[in-house]
């Protein structure tokens, strides 16, 4: 019987997090390794395991895998969280491609300076409000079901819930003009698997902080500046 899957990254969010979610989801337990030294970083290199020299590195069923999106498709499609045929998964596709451009805007703020910080957040915040989320209100409204792809609980899902929260985080009123989220939101959130990942003791991360910033920095030898997009 094959293990607990193994997650290589840092204590923090980052583009581990969604991989985090899609397994919580599933309702697979497990570990993490949380890289806190450049040592840690190397050893990896030099074991081969970063085929591309990049975390997140996910051991699972066996394989070392590494790309995001590669892991996120292995565990959708493994835990049936990725539709029905190729229609279905072309659909999640898409929902997934938006809330990952979405969430994207948030993902380097903690590494921004405070100037930068406060014109990407208005960029993020106005984005998922005009751009974003209007697609996926009408999408729930249209088709009135509780899921949005094929009625059944699904990758896109999960990962739309993770960036309505990571948006409520910076404007606790995003959703007040979108009643069709607002009730997806409250749906998936009660999802047994997704309900026992937001409870406090989860592995889910908090909104990432000076200390996890230090880290990455420190680890990966990335002292460069980084601009607003």
């Amino acid at each position: 019987m094959a293990g607990k899957p193994k997650l290589y990254y840092f204590d923090g969010r980052g583009k581990m997090e969604p991989i985090r979610w899609l397994l919580a989801a599933a309702g697979v337990e497990f570990e993490e390794e949380f890289l806190e030294t450049r040592e840690q970083y190397e050893k990896l290199l030099q074991d081969g395991d970063l085929l591309f020299q990049q975390v997140p590195m996910v051991e699972i069923d066996g394989v070392k895998m590494v790309q995001s999106r590669a892991i996120l498709h292995y565990i959708a499609a493994k835990h049936n969280l990725y539709g029905k045929d190729l229609k279905e998964r072309a659909l999640i596709d898409m929902y997934v491609e938006g809330t990952t451009d979405l969430m994207g805007l948030i993902l380097l703020y903690p590494f921004l300076s405070p100037e930068d910080k406060k014109k990407q957040l208005a960029t993020f915040v106005e984005k998922a409000t005009k751009r974003y989320f209007p697609v996926y209100e009408k999408e729930l409204k249209d088709h009135g079901q509780d899921f949005l792809v094929g009625n059944q609980f699904s990758w896109a899902d999960v990962h739309l819930l993770e960036a309505i929260l990571m948006v409520e985080e910076k404007a606790c009123d995003a959703l007040s003009e979108f009643p069709h989220l607002q009730a997806f939101k409250t749906k998936i959130s009660d999802v047994p698997t997704i309900k026992k990942f937001l409870e406090p003791g989860s592995q889910r991360k908090p909104v990432s902080d000076d200390r996890y910033v230090e880290t990455v920095r420190r680890v990966l030898q990335a002292y460069h500046d980084v601009k607003a997009t």
